[in-house]
């Protein structure tokens, strides 16, 4: 059976290629990707200009390009770039790569980062439906949920979240206006007996408006620094089988769990045998923040609209930047790759275990904790302390030591919240230990100023 086009014309998105392409998708997927779409994702159109660039990937020699306002890149005022490595290789960057770098490019990215990357995912992860997803390079990681955000969710519509969840998740949520299902968190993160609970209660209510994407970080959570064991991922896949949720799973610290990487815990992507699951991994904390490249892996269909959206707002992620990843990926190849995340590992682990003494020497009896496996957070609640906000916001500068409030990571910033999240990734030993003195004494001050106001 095939999807004969002229049956859809019923269907009310304009980007009618797009919409055909999704439709029939959803004859092989088994999957109604059409009705997770936002308005404003089904409303958007392709550009013609940008989507011409494809044909700029190996072009015929012959080819005359009168296409689009690109500038001419015998004026770009670079010649050649060389970079050093820490290990003492070197990167050099020639004109003609130069003048793929500084030009425009494709959406989905630079066309050599994106053949390396979707090799690392098929690695990695092993989707089931591989033949069937796509790959798409974001300018970060954020910028990447956030479109997938605005693709999946009206205003008023349900998503479901962890509580607490990253704070610039929930700052991106404010603008969509959302409701939230924000389910709490154990020392394995999210429960999966409070979220069929939720997904039950909101199935039953009198409204029946259910969730259709659920965002959660299943690797070192930020904040609270906890990983997600492969049975509860099962857990959480099946429930959203059932409830048929689209699944957000943001993996920045995937490399940087403190596990061998033949340990680290099945990702969702690697569990998904419907294509429900959008992936985003990130190059920010494992190579540099400030080039900003990530990408996200997941359904094709899905991808093809964050696609227009790209179009629409960036054209494309800094080329620049994904050519020099892109080398940097040729340079060290698998085994350098694999090189360089162990020596992540390493390094983390040991500034986990330096914040751990401090913690154990200056906050035992004041604070609890859960200790990380992974990432680069602490997770404290202030045990004798109702809410940590106004003592780190108003007081703790006067103490020399900053960390984050709990309020920030959860829906109802209102509340009193005893929790904080420190960070540890670039602090040293010594700082460490003189920041949990400090932050010690501010614990005892703010007992002593609540009993003093009691």
């Amino acid at each position: 059976m095939t999807v004969n086009k002229s049956q859809v014309t019923s269907v009310f998105w304009i980007c009618e290629d797009v919409h055909y392409s999704l439709l029939k998708h959803q004859y092989y997927n088994r999957m109604n990707y059409s009705k997770y779409l936002s308005k404003v994702a089904a409303r958007r159109k392709p550009s013609g200009i940008s989507d011409m660039r494809k044909y700029l990937v190996n072009p015929s020699p012959s080819l005359v390009w009168l296409g689009s306002g690109m500038p001419n890149p015998t004026q770009f005022p670079f010649r050649e770039v060389t970079v050093g490595l820490n290990d003492g290789e070197v990167l050099h960057l020639s004109q003609d790569m130069l003048s793929s770098g500084l030009q425009y490019g494709p959406t989905p990215g630079y066309a050599p980062l994106v053949t390396q990357l979707k090799a690392m995912v098929e690695r990695h992860h092993s989707p089931p439906r591989w033949s069937e997803s796509n790959l798409l390079v974001t300018v970060g990681a954020q910028d990447g949920v956030s479109k997938a955000f605005e693709m999946l969710l009206d205003p008023g519509d349900y998503v479901v979240i962890s509580d607490p969840c990253y704070s610039d998740a929930l700052c991106m949520l404010a603008s969509l206006a959302p409701q939230y299902l924000a389910i709490e968190n154990d020392d394995e993160g999210m429960v999966p007996a409070n979220l069929r609970a939720a997904l039950k209660l909101a199935a039953n209510s009198e409204e029946k408006r259910m969730p259709k994407a659920l965002y959660l970080v299943p690797n070192a959570s930020n904040p609270t620094g906890t990983t997600m064991g492969e049975v509860r991922r099962r857990e959480i896949y099946a429930i959203a089988q059932e409830y048929d949720l689209i699944i957000l799973e943001d993996d920045p610290y995937y490399f940087l769990t403190y596990e061998e990487e033949q340990n680290i815990p099945p990702s969702f992507l690697s569990l998904d045998i419907d294509g429900r699951v959008l992936r985003f991994d990130s190059f920010s904390k494992i190579v540099s923040a400030g080039l900003r490249v990530a990408f996200v892996t997941g359904p094709a269909p899905l991808l093809a609209v964050m696609e227009l959206h790209l179009q629409s707002s960036v054209i494309c992620g800094p080329m620049f930047s994904q050519v020099l990843v892109s080398e940097l990926l040729r340079e060290w190849g698998e085994e350098g790759f694999s090189r360089h995340t162990a020596k992540l590992r390493i390094f983390y682990k040991n500034q986990r275990d330096a914040m751990l003494l401090a913690a154990s020497t200056h906050l035992t009896g004041l604070c609890e904790w859960t200790v990380p496996k992974g990432g680069i957070f602490l997770w404290l609640k202030v045990v004798g302390v109702k809410d940590t906000g106004p003592m780190i916001i108003e007081r703790g500068i006067t103490k020399n030591v900053i960390l984050i409030p709990g309020k920030e990571f959860v829906v109802d910033s209102s509340k009193p919240n005893q929790f904080m999240r420190a960070a540890f990734s670039c602090v040293t030993p010594e700082q460490m230990m003189k920041g949990m003195e400090n932050l010690a004494s501010l614990i005892r001050e703010e007992i002593a100023l609540q009993n003093n106001q009691a």
